[in-house]
């Protein structure tokens, strides 16, 4: 019996296109108004951040940022205020 061999860089079957569902980098990470703030944050908090954001290629106050909004935000939907 002969063995069908298949070409690895054409497609199998059937295409289908599928829209672009994406966001993109502006709606990902939109502009949003700001408050400078003094703040005291203890060493082992920032150290995380700093290691965390390093590995992904992020800034840590950016992070610490999203971390206070998402917290704010959900409490917010909680409470209803």
């Amino acid at each position: 019996m002969r063995k069908l061999r298949l070409d690895p860089n054409q497609p199998i079957g059937k295409l289908h296109v599928i829209p672009d569902f994406l966001l993109s980098p502006e709606a990902l990470f939109p502009k949003r108004e700001s408050v400078k703030v003094t703040l005291v944050v203890d060493k082992e908090s920032v150290d995380f951040f700093r290691s965390k954001a390093r590995k992904a290629g992020l800034k840590y106050q950016r992070m610490i940022r999203e971390v206070l909004r998402e917290y704010s935000h959900h409490y917010q939907q909680k409470s209803g205020s």
